[in-house]
């Protein structure tokens, strides 16, 4: 397995620090979480051709792409083409990106919201010349679109994107073993909980079933502290 880790874990830090870390640890892969104050920081460009494979978690706090609000839909699209503009100067892999969330959880507006995630996605898609658009599955929550297969596939194949699978999310749903035989897996975001909660916790501290991990191929481990991401790396090392 190629193995990196997301920049939540040293968020505030300095980037070139950050690489420097990264590889210091040996990992081969690195995922920018691409909130708005990674962009107010210093050496945003210095991700650019750094010796890994870069990726961007895509901006999801007050975004939602899926929105029936057509003005907070079309800000939120606006967003993640600055995303993928930033994606594209730092020759940046992939780009992982939330299909969107639905206040209120009725069939018909449910319905609605994955018919606009889809134009949304859409567009993404379009506008990005050299970087791959990939939808993440979420957790168990009726909120989030994307955490049934059958929804995860209408969007990929309404759209031509990739697919991020969270194990973790998986674990909540239930249905790890389905996601991993999804089509156009991009990467994988590897984290552990009860099975219940979205807790993001290290491997093997939780339910997860780790030998799922000998199915993926690239993993980015999603945990928002350095050490337990090491934690983590070393129980893959052990499984694989």
């Amino acid at each position: 397995m190629k193995v990196g880790f997301t920049t939540l874990a040293m968020f505030m830090d300095d980037n070139l620090e950050i690489i420097k870390i990264s590889k210091e640890n040996n990992f081969e892969m690195i995922e920018i979480l691409g909130e708005a104050p990674f962009f107010k920081k210093e050496n945003t460009m210095a991700f650019k051709d750094c010796g890994m494979e870069v990726s961007i978690h895509a901006p999801t706090v007050d975004i939602n792409i899926a929105s029936l609000n057509d003005g907070i839909r079309a800000e939120s699209v606006k967003q993640m083409k600055e995303c993928i503009d930033y994606a594209e100067s730092i020759n940046a892999h992939a780009i992982t990106v939330h299909a969107g969330k639905i206040g209120r959880n009725d069939p018909p507006l449910r319905k609605a919201a994955m018919e606009l995630a889809c134009e949304s996605v859409s567009q993404l898609v379009d506008y990005a010349e050299n970087v791959i658009i990939s939808i993440e599955n979420m957790p168990v929550r009726k909120s989030f679109l994307g955490n049934k297969i059958e929804e995860l596939e209408f969007i990929q194949s309404h759209t031509g994107c990739n697919i991020t699978i969270d194990v973790g999310h998986g674990n909540t749903t239930g249905n790890n073993e389905e996601l991993l035989e999804l089509k156009n897996i991009t990467y994988c975001h590897l984290n552990d909980n009860d099975g219940v909660k979205d807790q993001h916790i290290p491997l093997g501290d939780g339910t997860l079933d780790l030998e799922l991990l000998k199915k993926v191929k690239k993993g980015i481990i999603e945990l928002n502290n350095f050490d337990n991401i090491l934690k983590s790396k070393k129980v893959i090392e052990n499984i694989i």
